[in-house]
This record gives structure tokens, sequence and C-alpha cells, in this order.
């Protein structure tokens, strides 16, 4: 049956176009129900016999849930207790265009057998299609849509007739009027909560649920303490005339009173506006989509110097005026950033936010506070009476909503996540607040994997090149198992070199658009945590058929240079490969196989002429303004057993390191090259924006305290000055300088050269960049040999290759992957160094002061390569004299003054006084300052060193 609806629509030109609209009907569409002896069908869905027991329907029963049921309560209908739902094809569509990660969490739901959901396409059923009515709004003819499917269903069946103990089917919703309406028509209707709280025999059911907006009445005061936020219609037209703002709204870590909104511009345009104070921050939440009103002039204020937490006792809901005073007080001697204040919410970011209940001291109470592991997130209200259960268990809580007349925003529990301090609870809680994708791979993504045993087959002997003849070796870190690049370098009979850079043919195995392809697009790179890695590609990829491990053949993409003695290059061309490494070397075996003049074997020779030429690029690449920066990495022994920290230490680079680094730097810019003059609007690219000036304020001033002068006009003049600053009896000076340096920089990010025209890479001091030579563990690199493949006649294109659209939504996944994984990172080596130190107690070490703080001294430790906060206004003692001099910036404490590097030796442990946010205590012991310092502990004794374990 075939509906059609035909209109005429005006076009650009002036100009009238007839459009035919055809909607198809059937009447052979499955009713999903076993019990059904109508409908001809293979595979029932929904069964009659296993549904859940209510009081309130003491009968079989199925479930239809409407739209604003899935979308706020998709907690629990993933909860296994749920089962038997139809999911209406109005209700799917509804969801999707409102909430694409709920859509996706519905569509999981749905494919879970055991979960006996059945998608009913009432859209295209012949008794349960219905057109929109004049005067009536999508919402209310969805409404309507959904009524008519229960309605059908209910007649389907013969349910309506069959008595009490018949088959019926149950309309969830929390709309009055909808549910009045299906009762009026004789259909069986409840609200969700009203019908979640009948389930006796599964009460943990009810603290999943999200709070109405009938229950967020009832657990808030009467005092307004926020403005009304803004209708959507009135920012839109605000924006325009722009009277306001849009911007993504970032909540400070040191200072909960206080956050920024970063609005968008074109180019440098870029702005930052200050919000300070509860009211000016009115609700909003880390990363929401936020209005903003800029302050009059003379209200602009600067970014308070005070480290400033929620944490302690829960408050009321009164605006904690004292610390508001602080903050102003404190901001009012800077210089003033353009500051305002919040009117209204344009898009939500709220996530499950994993943390820690605190229980409330009320007794028999069920209303208590969930205290966020990020503390950029603010303390959430929620009901559950489970209280005693998860006190001292890492949990996940959801927001609801957060009324004016309420301190914190309300949510309600999702699930536990095990003990708190436990290595695999830490982990996970890790993993879940950096959205880093860290399932097992789904059988759909595993069904695309090449079937073992694989081998490498004549036809693709045919279409490569053949080098398993070549010297060709790997050089990576220690336990490596998933091994992206491998190199070569021999002397031809003309006397040049020739150098290989030959990479895993990582796109031969992963094809474009299966899922293998789209789950490794969506991870966008693999995840190295401390003992763990988080593979972006499945295991048989990444660790064996991908992995150029030596003496195995393996299918590679090579970069091939001509290069003479000066490191020029006189001859590039690029090759689909097969290679068999000869040696799977650390980098220290490198090294000293370069070291030894005994060995004159292939692979040394090999690494002797390859670590010649690395050290010409790298003078050149210096000469040319590339940065040479510092950041203090850690490498954990780990014991074999129990894989806990036994010892920790900062990485050592060698040679090796380098020289591996600067031929994946050629390879990356000769492909950057070859794919941009190939395809000059779809080129995958990466940049690194130069630093805005104001950014080196604090290196400025820091190299000035030292009476060091620093030019940032150029990246090279950066360099220069940088390997020109130096300071008599302080070695540590220099690497100090340069960590201050990295700290000054952008973040680097991919981009796609259709959508850009700004390519430089300010750090490499390079025109153009790109990433090739990591495939395994980035997807980038499979995008670029995609590019380079078609680019060189080896493979075909395919349309969104070619779509700079596309491409350019990729990027910003990528970037933000990218940089959710660095986090990731950072808190697994953060883990890892409280679990070290709770098993040394407290150490004494020397340390130099990075940042100066009005409160607080920053300080490294380079021998762990630890930072950690000396606070000098603790609640639990009298605060010593503090005097803090923006300008210095240095700070007086009591009689001495504190710099920006100065030498202090501080003991370190760990405090663990807060079990969620336990973290490195440090205390001054040199200087010593009267009513500051602390004794110094005794020595411990030294520990054995154990292998690494990563």
């Amino acid at each position: 049956m075939l509906k059609s609806k035909t209109f005429v629509k005006k076009t650009r030109s002036g100009g009238v176009m007839k459009v035919v609209r055809e909607h198809y009907l059937r009447d052979d569409i499955w009713c999903g129900s076993e019990t059904c002896t109508e409908c001809k069908q293979d595979s029932p869905v929904l069964q009659k016999d296993v549904c859940v027991e209510s009081n309130l329907c003491s009968y079989p029963h199925y479930l239809v849930p409407d739209t604003n049921v899935v979308l706020h309560q998709i907690d629990v209908l993933e909860n296994p207790v749920i089962r038997n739902v139809i999911i209406l094809q109005t209700v799917l569509q509804e969801v999707r265009h409102r909430s694409a990660p709920v859509h996706k969490r519905l569509k999981d739901i749905i494919h879970e057998k055991e979960k006996h959901f059945y998608t009913f396409t009432n859209e295209h059923h012949r008794e349960t299609f219905i057109e929109r009515q004049p005067g009536e709004s999508a919402n209310d003819r969805n409404d309507r849509a959904i009524r008519v499917a229960v309605k059908w269903y209910s007649k389907h069946l013969k349910t309506l007739e069959s008595g009490p103990d018949g088959l019926k089917v149950v309309l969830l919703t929390n709309d009055l009027g909808n549910k009045q309406k299906a009762e009026e028509n004789g259909m069986v209707a409840f609200k969700f909560e009203e019908y979640i709280k009948s389930l006796l025999a599964n009460p943990e059911l009810v603290d999943l649920l999200a709070l109405s907006n009938d229950d967020k009445n009832e657990i808030t005061s009467s005092k307004v303490l926020f403005p009304e936020h803004l209708p959507l219609s009135r920012i839109q037209v605000g924006i325009k005339s722009g009277s306001y703002l849009q911007g993504t709204f970032r909540a400070s870590r040191d200072n909960y009173l206080e956050a920024t909104v970063f609005v968008q511009g074109d180019g440098e345009d870029s702005t930052e506006v200050l919000i300070q104070g509860l009211q000016n921050l009115n609700r909003a939440v880390h990363q929401d989509v936020v209005a903003v009103q800029l302050l009059p002039r003379n209200q602009w204020l600067a970014p308070s110097s005070v480290v400033l937490q929620d944490d302690g006792v829960a408050k009321d809901d009164d605006v904690e005026e004292d610390e508001e005073e602080k903050l102003r007080l404190s901001a009012a001697e800077a210089a003033r950033k353009p500051t305002g204040k919040v009117v209204g919410i344009i898009k939500r970011n709220w996530r499950p936010f994993c943390g820690m209940l605190n229980v409330s001291q009320i007794k028999e109470s069920t209303r208590h506070l969930f205290t966020p592991a990020d503390r950029r997130v603010p303390r959430i209200r929620i009901e559950t009476r489970q209280a005693s259960t998860l006190a001292g268990q890492r949990i996940m809580v959801a927001i609801d909503g957060w009324p004016k007349n309420s301190r914190y925003p309300n949510g309600h529990f999702v699930r536990s996540l095990g003990g708190a301090g436990e290595k695999e609870t830490e982990q996970e809680v890790l993993l879940l607040e950096h959205d880093v994708p860290h399932q097992a791979f789904s059988q759909a993504v595993l069904s695309f994997l090449p079937k073992m045993p694989w081998a490498i087959t004549p036809e693709d002997m045919a279409k490569r090149e053949d080098l398993r003849h070549l010297t060709v070796c790997s050089v990576d870190p220690p336990g490596c198992t998933d091994i992206d690049d491998a190199l070569h370098c021999r002397e031809l009979e003309n006397g040049n070199f020739e150098v290989g850079v030959h990479i895993a043919d990582v796109s031969h195995f992963i094809r474009p658009g299966n899922a293998l392809d789209k789950e490794a697009a969506n991870r966008g790179t693999t995840v190295y945590l401390c003992g763990k890695r988080i593979d972006m590609v499945p295991e048989l990829l990444s660790s064996n058929l991908c992995s150029l491990r030596s003496n195995v053949e393996r299918l590679a993409f090579s970069c091939i240079w001509e290069i003479n003695h000066k490191a020029e290059i006189l001859k590039t061309r690029f090759t689909k490969s097969v290679i068999n490494s000869k040696a799977s070397l650390t980098y220290a075996e490198a090294q000293m196989r370069i070291d030894d003049t005994n060995k004159t074997d292939d692979i040394t020779q090999s690494l002797r002429g390859l670590n010649k030429l690395a050290k010409i690029l790298k003078r050149q690449r210096i000469e040319n303004g590339a940065l040479t920066l510092s950041s203090l990495e850690v490498r954990f022994h780990m014991d074999s057993e129990t894989h806990d920290p036994i010892d920790l230490q900062t990485k050592e680079l060698m040679e090796t390191n380098s020289m591996v680094e600067e031929f994946m730097l050629l390879a990356n810019i000769s492909v950057a090259q070859k794919i941009y003059d190939e395809f000059s609007e779809c080129a995958l690219l990466r940049k690194h924006p130069a630093p805005p000036p104001s950014n080196y304020d604090v290196l400025i001033k820091a190299a000035k305290s030292k009476n060091v002068e620093i030019h940032v006009d150029s990246a090279k003049a950066l360099a220069d000055s940088l390997d020109g600053a130096k300071v008599e009896s302080f070695s540590y000076f220099n690497t100090l300088l340069r960590i201050l340096a990295t700290r000054c920089m952008m973040q680097a990010v991919y981009f796609c050269s259709g959508m850009d025209s700004d390519f430089h890479h300010y750090g490499l001091a390079s025109p153009i960049y790109t990433h090739f030579t990591s495939p395994i563990r980035r997807y980038s690199d499979i995008i670029v040999h995609r590019l380079l493949a078609v680019a060189i006649g080896a493979d075909s294109t395919y349309p969104d290759l070619m779509d700079k659209h596309k491409q350019s939504a990729l990027c910003n996944n990528l970037n933000y992957r990218h940089k959710m994984a660095q986090y990731a990172q950072r808190a697994s080596v953060t883990f890892h160094t409280q679990l070290f130190f709770k098993s040394r107690g407290m150490l004494n070490e020397e340390g130099f002061v990075l940042f100066v703080r009005k409160n607080a001294i920053i300080v490294l430790i380079p021998k762990f390569g630890l930072e950690g906060t000396v606070f000098f206004d603790t609640k639990d003692k009298v605060s010593p004299s503090l005097v803090y001099d923006e300008e210095g910036p240095t700070l007086k404490v009591e009689q001495h003054t504190f710099h920006i590097f100065d030498r202090v030796k501080v003991t370190i442990g760990l405090d663990d006084s807060n079990i969620q946010h336990q973290k490195i205590r440090m205390a001054l012991t040199e200087p010593s300052i009267p009513g500051v310092s602390v004794p110094a502990p005794e020595a411990e004794p030294p520990t054995k060193k154990q292998k690494l374990d990563r």
C-alpha cells in the first residue's frame, strides 16, 4: 500500500519545483510475540511467560515506553530485570534525533537477545501509521502514534477481552495528558516511576530512577539561589545581536568558585571569559555549552591565585560569602580579564560521573550527597536506600536536573564499580572518567579479522616490492609488542645512503567502512596505562599480524630515500612492500651495538649509518628553529607477581631514541607533502599552532628572576634563547626552563587541508606535517596510509576519503580521543605513584619551585618526575604571614621569600585521609620556617630493583 504527497517548493533562483513524497505501508509486519498465531515469523522476540512481576500488573504483559521514558530512564531499561519491551519506530526515531548517546545505548539493548526488546515499525504498518492533523504539533502527533500502536497491539493480541490473566500491553509514560488519553481509550497506562516502584522483588531499581520534576521540587528549598536561565529563543536572538556570547564552560580544577568560557572565533579571535562566584556560574557544569553576558569593564576581574576546593562537610544551600570575598580580594590585585556571567544553557554535556557517596548523618535518611572524582564537577544530590552498602564504594551517578533553588544538582545512582582504592576499580574509574572506550571487541568487529593461520599470498607479493633481503630492524622500548616501525640503512654504489622507514601495513587488514574500521575510528588511539594497554585494534593485529617482529615476513608500507653524507635528500619513493626484520631491539640494545667497536655485522653497520645521519638531521632541524623541550616521564618497576610498583625513576633518553625519532619525523614530513600534493582538499595533516604571546609570561618572568632573557618572537628565537640559558652552579636550570616552556605550548591537532589555511608545525619548525608511522596505535595514520596508497596507485579510493567535511569531523574525534588518552595516561601514572608511596611511608627529597601561588608553592621532584603542592594556609593550624607579589612572582612566608626555581627540600608521602581524592602530600623541611617546616623522616632502607613489567 502506498501513500503519496505532492507539494511545490520554491528554488533559490525563484523557480518552482514539484516534490512527490512516497510512504510505503505494509500489512505483513510481525508483532514479535511468541503467543501470536496470525503473524508469520521464524524467531519471535517477545515472550509470554517470562515477565516482570509487578503488584500493579499481576498478569503477563509487554511494556511500551514513550520517547521521554527512554531518554530519561535508559539506566533502568538497561537493567537485566526489564525484559519483553516493545520499542516503537516512532520512539526510536525521536530518540535518535534528540540524543545520539541514548540512541546508541538503546540499539545495544535491542541487540541483546536475552533482553527481548523488539522494534516494531509502526510508521510503515497499514493499521498503525497516522497522518499529522492540521494544527497538530509534531510532539502531539507522535504521542498519538504511540497510543494508536499500543491500541493495535492490545487488539491484535486479543488481550482486552481475555480477562485478568491474559497477555496485556502496558504503556509507560510520564506525560499525564498522554496517560489520561490512553486510559480513556481503554488502554493500560502507568507513570514510569509508579510501575518501577511496583516491582517489589527488585527494590534496587528505584535507585536507578531519574528524578521527575515532581521529585525535584520535593528535595529543594524554597529559597532561590540562582538566576533563572534564559529560554533558548531569547539566547539565540542575543547571540545574533552580540549581547550574549556562546562558548564551552570549563570549570577550574583548583577553585570551585571559578571557571572560564571558551568562545570560539575565527583564527586568533577566540577568547576566554572569566566567570567567578556561584551566582555567575549559574548551575553550569564542566563542558556544557553556555551563553554568557559580559559584565561592565569596571567589574572585570583576574583569575584567582587562591586554591579553593569544595571538600569536607557538605554545605547547606547558602552561598559561601566569605569564600567568595576571599576570591574577589585576591583577584583585584592582578591584570584583569573579560569577566561575565552565565545567563543560559545551550547544550548540557552531562554523562554518568564516577565518585563516592557522602552518607548523610541524619538517621534513616535516603538523601545523600555524591562527590564526583573530577573536582571540576559539582556534588550531586541523590536518593538511595543502599547508602550503607555503597559507602566506601566507587559508584556512578547521573545528573537529572539542577533547580534554581538548590545548591547542588539532583541525580540518581547508576551502578557500583567496586571498592575505592582497589587497583581494578581505580583503573575502571580513570577509563570511564576520560571516556576511553575499553570494552572487549564485539563479535561483529572480530568477524573482520583474517582467518588463521594467515600467510602472505602470491597475489599479495605480485602487488608489492620484495624487500625481505634488506637488513631491516626495529628499535623500541622494552616489552613492546605492537611494533609499528622498522628501519634500514645501506651504502649505495655511488657512495650515498639508502634509508628506509618501513611501517606496518594496517590498512591492508582494515578495510573502509566495516565494523572493524568503525571501531578503530571511534577509539582513535591505543591508550597506554601503567602495566596495561587498551588497544585500538584487536590483539591479533596489534601484537601479531601487523607487528613488525623479527624473523617473520610482514606486509609494510615503505618510505625510501636516497640521502648523501650531508643528510640531504636526493630522491624519495613510497611503495607497498614485504619485509623480514632481522632484529627487534630495545633502545639500550641498539645503543650498545653502536658503541661496541668490536661489532661490525650488517645490523650494527645499518644502525651506525642511521645514527650518523640522524645527528645531522637533528642539527639541521634545530638550526631551522625546531624546539627541544623537556618533560619528565617516569618509569615504574613492577613486582612480577603483584604488579604493584616497587620503584620509579625518570626515563633516561639515549642517542637511539633520537635516532628513531628523526627518521619518523622525516617520513611524516615526506608523506605529508606527497598526500597534500595529490589531494589538496582532503589530506589529513597535523599542525602545531604558535602560542599567543601571553602564554610565555610565566616563562619570561621565571627566566628574568635568574637574570636570563628569553625571546619569544619566533620558534627560532625561543630555541636560541633556551640553548643559551645557563646559570652558573645551577646545572638543572636549563632543564627546568624547558619544562616551563613546554607548559606554554598549544596542543598539536589533526585537521583536514581543505578546511584550514595554516599548516605550520611550530614545535618542529616544519611547514607541513602528518602522522604516518604508527598505524597500529593511531587511526589518523590509517587514513594517511589510505591517502598515500591512492596517491601511488596501490589502492582504490572511496567517497568518505575524499569528503573534506567527513575528514574534518573525523579529525575532531581524533583530537578528542588523543587528548583524553593523554589525560588517562597521566592519571594512571598519578595512581601508581600513590601506590608506590603508600608502601614507602615518608621520603625526604630535593626539589625545585616550579610555580608560586598566593597560598602555596608547586614543587618539582626531578628524581621521580613528580609535582606536588606545599600549602601554607592549612585549615588545621594557624596560617603564617603570607605576602604574595604577582610581578615576581614571589611569595614571602614569614621572613623567607620563595622565587621560581628555588631549591627546596620536602618530605613526600601519601595523604589518604580522603580515600576518593588521595594525593601526594608535600611538606617543607628546608628552608626551615618556624611553624611551617616539618622534621625530615629517617632514611628509608633501599629497595631491590626488578625488571620493568610494562
